[in-house]
């Protein structure tokens, strides 16, 4: 005569629909239900970093910084000035008379700070050799695949100032 033990045992895999060596395998339904809700999910975050990065795109307004005095750098020279913020260094270029340029002085590559190379006529990052044209802060060489941030000068007078930053993936 079985024990009560037994007999429960019985009636629990009597009562379980479910075969214990089928247990083990994911059916196909539900491997395409889990691979859709999960790339629904993606797709879903990707639109809202999308869609947040325009947002703030749209609204960023730069401030009129004046930088510097155009008779205080000689040409070749280089001076350092923070822009749009005071964590934001950039590098301010007088590669001729009547010609200024600047960049954000962070490489693209892995944001070393970068300097301008008055005998190379280039702006280059000593990491990992990247240059720079001075012209419009292409790359030239090296491990950087975008351009340098571009820092719109105005001149009023003698007076520089900066009046945008333009990321290397825009405009060029």
């Amino acid at each position: 005569m079985p024990d009560e033990s037994t007999t429960k045992k019985r009636l629990w895999t009597e009562e379980f629909s479910v075969q214990a060596a089928e247990d083990k395998f994911v059916l196909r339904r539900q491997f395409a239900k889990f691979l859709a809700l999960t790339s629904f999910g993606m797709l879903a975050g990707n639109v809202w970093i999308w869609v947040k990065s325009l947002a703030v795109r749209l609204d960023q307004h730069y401030p009129r910084t004046p930088v510097a005095l155009a008779t205080e750098i000689p040409v070749g020279g280089v001076k350092l000035f923070n822009y749009p913020g005071p964590d934001d260094i950039c590098i301010l270029v007088r590669p001729a008379e009547n010609t200024f340029v600047a960049y954000s002085q962070k490489c693209t590559h892995l944001s070393c700070a970068v300097y301008y190379s008055n005998r190379n006529k280039r702006i280059e990052c000593p990491c990992h050799e990247g240059y720079f044209s001075v012209a419009d802060g292409r790359v030239l060489q090296g491990p950087p695949t975008r351009p340098l941030p571009k820092v719109e000068l105005e001149r009023q007078g003698d007076q520089l100032i900066a009046v945008n930053l333009i990321s290397g993936d825009e405009g060029r």
